[in-house]
């Protein structure tokens, strides 16, 4: 019975492609749908979005607050994703990426980007922000696609290794301490 009245729940997922970052998909699946019946509750939601073809780290929480302060612009919390491209990116983008690309309706702030195990057409990025598509218009501005883009971090806090697409486990009072930390 005592799991039945914990305060907020925090569940780290690893969400699958196809699936969509919402409590309520109007008839598609969402990240909320494959947690089991015993899990859902009347507020949990996705605590910010991944595109329906982005994998990785999902945040599912009913704390409005912790979401609120991990989303906020201001906060500047850092966000971890490998990026496969369908061309090489360079060195000179790297430093665009640090100094802030600049889109059609925004200025994005400066990102970290670099190649993973030196394959330049496979990009780890941290942004510290959040804009729709982001990581793919600031790769469209170079005119590079993004073919497949994965979470691995949010915050101090990376993704359970052990986590197969569409597994999940709650977070560790350490891990939402770290999260918390963030903010």
């Amino acid at each position: 019975l005592g799991d039945v009245y914990k305060r907020q729940v925090y569940i780290m997922m690893n969400k699958p492609k196809g699936v969509i970052s919402a409590s309520n998909g109007k008839g598609e699946k969402t990240v909320v749908d494959i947690l089991p019946p015993d899990m859902k509750r009347k507020n949990l939601f996705p605590a910010g979005r991944l595109d329906k073809d982005t994998t990785g780290f999902m945040l599912i929480t009913d704390d409005g607050e912790l979401a609120h302060s991990i989303l906020s612009p201001k906060n500047h919390i850092p966000k971890t994703y490998i990026a496969k491209l369908d061309k090489p990116f360079n060195d000179e983008i790297i430093r665009e990426f640090e100094k802030g690309i600049e889109l059609k309706d925004a200025k994005c702030l400066g990102a970290s980007l670099e190649p993973v195990d030196g394959d330049y057409q496979v990009g780890k990025v941290i942004i510290k922000q959040g804009m729709y598509h982001q990581i793919k218009r600031m790769f469209g501005v170079y005119g590079a696609g993004v073919n497949a883009l994965h979470r691995r971090s949010i915050g101090g806090v990376a993704l359970d290794a052990a986590l197969a697409p569409g597994q999940w486990r709650e977070l560790t009072e350490e891990e939402v301490e770290k999260l918390r930390q963030k903010v």
